[in-house]
């Protein structure tokens, strides 16, 4: 059970509710490409409002609640930079228009948070009954750290069986029509290919739940900071997308920070299991209490480093790059 006083979490989520409303249909409506100082001015605010959330949530329930919220956040904020690698090549691959990739964004996000809402009841639920489940979570994890580590997650998106299966079935027009999913030529209606777009986000999306849910309560099991966490990660999301679209390719350790912090959560998760259940074939099938628990500030610690470390090295490899690039074009002048 959560820590957090009701009340305090009843203004939480009707304040994020409005932020949620706004950011995604009120501006993400605007068919328009975010200028620069747009999406800065937009990313700073949603950071500070985070960090002066859990600022508040500190003097309200105490540091361990505002720990986790800060470790929660940092985690599902960087994963959903990683994502937005997949989230370029999606727009490339389906050549949506720049001027309603803002829109487009809007919808995805707007799927991402009703299907963390609901993986996070189900996982809640899961874990009330069935403590057991972090084995499970945590090897997920591991195998997902391994993958992330070894590049197999960048190496673009592949159109999904549901994606392909309805190109073969539907008539799909070859262009766009605005923010139109249908359109009427000779009488006959066709699909536009934002229908289509609309389906590729959403079903990675899923995919992208799968890795999220559990780093979190890998962090915390209180649900409300699940939640906020998750939500707080997300607002912003378009104008980062922008932001960031000529500087992903420049992030090339992310992958490995990001590698760096499930494989801890994992390794947390399965500690956790061990400390808590009683296996058969282990310590006489008696719970393993000399199992350590990894403190939350301990948590907080590793994802800065990891994903710290990993950003200041990518900037420096990036610009490094860059100044041998200048120099061989002063070479060759």
């Amino acid at each position: 059970m959560s820590e957090t006083p009701l009340a305090f979490m009843v203004v939480t989520l009707i304040l994020l509710a409005v932020f949620v409303v706004v950011d995604l249909f009120v501006i993400g409506r605007r068919p328009h490409v975010p200028s620069t100082k747009e999406c800065v001015q937009h990313i700073a605010f949603f950071v500070v409002a985070a960090l002066l959330f859990g600022g508040v949530l500190w003097l309200i329930s105490g540091p361990q609640p505002a720990i986790e919220f800060y470790s929660g956040w940092l985690t599902e904020y960087s994963l959903s930079i990683d994502n937005l690698f997949v989230f370029v090549i999606i727009m490339g691959q389906f050549a949506v228009p720049r001027q309603l990739q803002k829109y487009v964004l809007s919808v995805g996000i707007a799927i991402a948070l009703v299907l963390r809402g609901v993986f996070i009841l189900v996982g809640v639920t899961l874990i009330d009954r069935f403590t057991w489940i972090f084995f499970i979570f945590g090897v997920f994890l591991l195998y997902t750290s391994f993958k992330v580590a070894r590049g197999q997650d960048e190496g673009g998106y592949k159109e999904n069986r549901l994606v392909g299966s309805l190109r073969r079935v539907m008539r799909i027009s070859d262009a766009y029509d605005g923010e139109r999913l249908t359109v009427k030529r000779d009488g006959v209606t066709y699909f536009t290919p934002m229908l289509i777009v609309f389906l590729a986000i959403g079903t990675t999306d899923v995919m992208f739940a799968f890795d999220s849910i559990p780093a979190i309560f890998g962090l915390t099991h209180d649900p409300f900071i699940v939640f906020t966490s998750n939500v707080f990660a997300l607002l912003g999301l378009q104008q980062l997308y922008f932001l960031l679209g000529a500087m992903l390719d420049k992030l090339a350790y992310l992958p490995i920070g990001l590698s760096i912090v499930l494989a801890f959560i994992g390794v947390k998760l399965i500690m956790e299991a061990l400390h808590g259940n009683s296996l058969p074939f282990i310590n006489g099938g008696q719970p393993l209490d000399a199992v350590p628990e990894v403190p939350t500030w301990l948590s907080l610690a590793v994802i800065v480093l990891a994903i710290g470390g990993a950003s200041l090295a990518s900037l420096i490899k990036a610009r490094r790059s860059s100044l041998k690039t200048s120099w061989h074009k002063d070479g060759d002048e």
